[in-house]
């Protein structure tokens, strides 16, 4: 007995080790998009190969970690969930005690790495929703409304008082996406939508200082053009100067002349935008719009709730990113600290990026195994 379920462990366990689970379109897609961050980045960084090689051995990482991922079922991931939920909200109670960032508290030092954990959130968080909603009827009671939002509260306010509140806006997006691809009903999502503008105002007083200026600049950043107004004039500037076909890869001014603030990490979508123009901008938007549409098919093509809710919010939440992070250049959306997805520099980003790809492609590797 013992023998024969020794034997079947051994055979499930060479499938999920032997069997291709790269979803080819999904998997092209990432490639191309981070063959253009690293030569972005190339560029912005004046050509410091130390800089890109970093960042591409973290896409290593990242692709490494993806393939892993997509070899686990999905009701292996679901049953992880709330551990993996748990463990991450934990370590955000770690970073308050023992962080450290440049005037934050958002990052744990391993000694050979510096880790965010924060991150990390913006994949178990909608991991943790549709792991709860999963079982329950759908469309959800406002009983179920209730606890999800406070599934949602807890990490996104820790994240918030580290401080990031581009951070936690965006995991409590990832989780109330989850949320809303339930079935809910609009009337309780206007309802919902009503509730949280009501309480801008009251939100408004617990807000950093710095955090107000940067909304109070998005309205008029030539009150201080030398000052809080920098970021997005000198942005604006790089975008309209690289016209319809750019000034071409590494002809920028804006970051090479080191006008540019963070023209590495959460500008440099601006560089891109001087260096290759208008065109280089719908070329890149049609590739974002590529990744986020597979997401969204694999999500419509999912055969359980748990899958289909988590899939759908990952595809949703990378265009959140893809959209403040541009708006955010433009000067249409205030300065977050939201980075573009796998252009801009970052190591936690990328590697947790292309850990929820795995969790899609694992998705679409098991599509048709049934509740």
């Amino acid at each position: 007995m013992i023998d024969t379920q020794y034997a079947r462990m051994q055979r499930v366990f060479k499938r999920v080790l032997t069997r291709p689970r790269i979803d080819l379109p999904l998997a092209g897609g990432l490639f191309m998009l981070a063959i253009v961050g690293l030569l972005t980045l190339y560029s912005a960084g004046d050509s410091h190969l130390a800089l890109v090689g970093g960042q591409a051995g973290r896409f290593v990482l990242g692709a490494i970690l993806m393939l892993i991922i997509s070899r686990i079922p999905p009701p292996v991931l679901r049953n992880w969930s709330p551990w993996l939920y748990a463990g991450s909200t934990a370590l955000l109670v770690v970073v308050a005690l023992l962080g450290e960032g440049r005037g934050a508290y958002r990052w744990l030092d391993l000694g050979v790495m510096r880790f965010q954990p924060s991150e990390l959130l913006k994949l178990t968080m909608p991991m943790m929703v549709a792991w709860y909603l999963h079982p329950r009827q759908l469309p959800p009671s406002w009983k179920d409304i209730i606890v999800v939002g406070v599934l949602i509260a807890i990490p996104a306010g820790l994240i918030a008082e580290q401080p990031d509140l581009g951070t936690a806006l965006l995991v409590a997006a990832a989780g109330a996406f989850a949320l809303f691809l339930s079935g809910m009903r609009w009337w309780k999502i206007g309802a919902l939508l009503g509730a949280v503008g009501g309480m801008i105002p009251i939100a408004w007083h617990f807000l950093h200082e710095y955090q107000r200026n940067r909304v109070r600049t998005l309205l008029d950043p030539e009150s201080d053009p030398l000052g809080n107004g920098w970021h997005i004039i000198q942005s604006q500037i790089a975008v309209g100067s690289g016209g319809t076909f750019g000034k071409g890869w590494q002809h920028g001014t804006q970051s090479r002349l080191d006008f540019l603030p963070e023209h590495t990490t959460d500008f440099i979508f601006a560089v891109f935008s001087e260096e290759f123009g208008l065109a280089g901008v719908i070329g890149i938007m049609l590739l974002y719009a590529f990744i986020i549409g597979r997401c969204l098919w694999i999500a419509m093509d999912a055969r359980d709730t748990y899958s289909r809710l988590l899939a759908g919010a990952i595809g949703m939440s990378f265009f959140v990113y893809v959209f403040v992070n541009g708006g955010m250049i433009a000067g249409m959306l205030p300065v977050v600290g939201v980075p573009m997805p796998l252009v801009s520099y970052g190591g936690t980003s990328a590697v947790s990026l292309l850990t929820g790809f795995g969790v899609l492609m694992s998705i679409h590797a098991n599509r048709k195994m049934h509740e």
